[in-house]
């Protein structure tokens, strides 16, 4: 923990030390509720003007055994006073509440971190589920650490014992017991949470009651105990001036999607079939009825992109989103939107692969996929989102690219972003591009792809107009009339045009910005969710007399104008990437430039210190060459 001491007597019951930021991760069993522990914690501290990022760390296995080591669910989350971009390279407080979390997750707390345990968990029994052959609160084990002992259990069922509540109902409400000991630690308030539980449970006012009391309960045995020495403090950050709320990744996806709609005027639709870890994208559009979302919740992959393509001729905002393994069911049909050049947006939300993989851990791994993954030459224009907050944003860009070109547009983002949340600044509406465009309704001289001279896009005709009517399909198409065509010269031209098409989008968007210096010795250049990291490692690179500059791609096909330009200006790049360097490829294919790559496919986002290790053994090996 990164502190200011503001009261040196910490050694006296309630002495205050006011921190610059701190990690916390809870962890416990899959049905100890530590994701909704951490999402409270993190809801209240947004609310207090933290900045704030978090890392959910689900359990791959649906119903994996109670204490077991494969059940282990966490949740991190990171508080700060000044603006951060990571959940934290490594806790500094540590909640266990079972032998197997605290297993899984005490190699990464922090030297002299705090752990709190539920020490009535701490059995025989449940020591051989997590595979430990010796007590850990006995052994010596944690002597490196702050070790605070609770009967968590025991003290959640003598605070319940007149609820009326079943023993297992009960014992449900521990991780709000635990939850009102760290709000007590870190000085948080509980009216937040407590107003949330009631409306959650409206109909069920007696398991409101019951977690708000056990809240209070964890509160009020910090404070009369005095189990900690010292309460900790961190102040709001000094954000720009604005509403702020805390968002998810696919939260923001789906504002952004549902902006988009709004500012083109047109329904959007999202066909779509669950899948981790796209589907709370789904559940988010689901709730906008209002704004006139429709969303159809399909028996399969194929019939969900296939709707949204019939969406789109009929004259809609269509989407369909998935995952990498939906995504190559939807292949055949995404290559069938491209030949008959109908806008729809693809959103795929990355996991570990290959096949089904690691459902619940992130990876980058699909970007060759979107580039490929069809048959044919059929190329998509892909985006990739930065972080949670900048899913709103690029939920617009690809609307207006699709709308504009009469083109399919990939999203990519992924697990680390989608279930991530931070502070995110709600726009103006009036700084939303205006998307509206015209349907064509007039029938003279009408043919379905006769293009537009700047961007090629063929004509968008709703089917009913008179005089508009046609017909689309997978089969090539004769420019202009798109009637059926063999003709070899035919299908070289419409080929080229596709292209073409696509690779005039790289005139509309932003050019690449560095971060730093123009030119020079290195570039540290990422994509999608490595922003967060990447900035805090150049960061510290440059506090340290480092000199290193920073390009974070957003727009990945097709690249900015001046990409290659930019490249070309530095000695050397290091791309770090959650793959085994796919857009490095890319680049190496398009500018031969030697584009280095650092590789990391472990389900786990880079950690700062990482890419700062790496940034400080490329520059010292070549201070010794020089």
């Amino acid at each position: 923990m990164t502190s200011r001491v503001e009261d040196e007597k910490t050694s006296n019951p309630g002495a205050s030390e006011r921190l610059d930021d701190v990690v916390i991760r809870f962890a416990g069993d899959s049905g100890d509720g530590m994701q909704l522990t951490g999402t409270q914690f993190t809801n209240t501290s947004a609310l207090l003007g933290n900045d704030l990022s978090t890392l959910p760390d689900f359990p791959a296995e649906i119903r994996a055994p109670a204490g077991t080591l494969p059940g282990v669910s966490a949740f991190q989350v990171r508080i700060a006073d000044y603006d951060i971009h990571t959940p934290g390279d490594a806790p500094d407080v540590l909640i266990a509440m079972n032998p197997a979390a605290l297993k899984k997750n005490i190699g990464e707390l922090k030297p002299n971190g705090v752990v709190i345990v539920n020490t009535d968990e701490f059995t025989v029994r449940n020591f051989k589920k997590a595979k430990i052959e010796q007590d850990p609160l006995e052994d010596g084990s944690l002597d490196g650490y702050r070790l605070f002992k609770a009967q968590i259990t025991t003290l959640t069922r003598r605070t319940l014992e007149d609820s009326g509540l079943d023993t297992k109902t009960v014992d449900r409400c521990k991780n709000f017991f635990a939850l009102g000991m760290v709000y007590w630690l870190f000085s948080r308030p509980m009216e937040n949470t407590e107003a949330w539980l009631h409306q959650k449970f409206a109909r069920k006012p007696e398991l409101a009651e019951a977690n708000v009391k056990a809240m209070k309960a964890g509160w009020n045995f910090c404070d009369i105990t005095q189990l900690f020495q010292v309460r900790y403090e961190v102040d709001p950050a000094q954000l720009p001036p604005g509403t702020y709320r805390n968002v998810h990744g696919n939260t923001s996806l789906a504002l952004g999607l549902v902006a988009a709609s709004r500012r083109s005027g047109l329904p959007l639709f999202l066909g779509a079939y669950p899948i981790t870890p796209a589907s709370d994208l789904l559940h988010e559009l689901a709730s906008h009825k209002t704004f006139g979302v429709t969303t159809f919740q399909a028996e399969d992959e194929i019939a969900a992109v296939c709707a949204a393509i019939g969406a789109s001729f009929g004259g809609s905002l269509a989407i369909t989103a998935s995952s990498g393994p939906g995504i190559a069911l939807k292949s055949e049909a995404m290559n069938l939107a491209m030949m008959v050049e109908l806008p729809m947006v693809v959103c795929n939300i990355q996991r570990a692969g290959p096949s089904t993989g690691m459902p619940t851990k992130t990876e980058q791994s699909d970007l060759l996929q979107m580039m490929f993954g069809r048959n044919g030459e059929a190329p998509l224009p892909i985006l990739a989102a930065a972080s949670p907050k900048d899913c709103f944003a690029i939920g617009i860009e690809a609307c207006r690219i699709a709308l504009k070109y009469m083109v399919p547009v990939v999203i990519l983002s992924d697990g680390y972003i989608a279930s991530g949340s931070e502070p995110w600044r709600l726009p103006e509406i009036e700084s939303l591009p205006d998307l509206r465009m015209d349907f064509r309704t007039d029938p003279e001289n009408f043919a379905p792809y006769q293009r537009e001279e700047d961007t090629l896009a063929r004509p968008w005709a709703i089917p009913g107009t008179p005089g508009l009517e046609h017909r689309l399909g997978g089969i090539e198409k004769a420019e202009g009339s798109g009637n059926v065509s063999y003709d070899p010269a035919n299908h070289a031209k419409m080929t080229w045009l596709r292209e073409e098409k696509v690779a005039r989008i790289a005139n509309d968007i932003p050019p690449a910005e560095v971060d730093g210096e123009a030119s020079g010795k290195l570039l540290i250049l990422g994509w999608g969710s490595t922003e967060g990291a990447l900035t805090g490692a150049v960061n510290l690179a440059r506090r340290q007399g480092l000199t290193v500059s920073r390009l974070h791609l957003r727009h990945l096909n097709p690249f900015p104008a001046n990409l290659g330009e930019v490249l070309a200006g530095f000695e050397r790049v290091l791309l770090p990437e959650m793959n085994t360097g796919q857009l490095a490829l890319l680049l190496r294919a398009r500018y031969l430039k030697d584009i280095e790559t650092f590789a990391k496919v472990e389900g786990r986002p880079f950690s700062r210190n990482e890419i700062l290790e790496k940034i400080q053994q490329i520059l010292e090996a070549d201070s010794h060459v020089n």
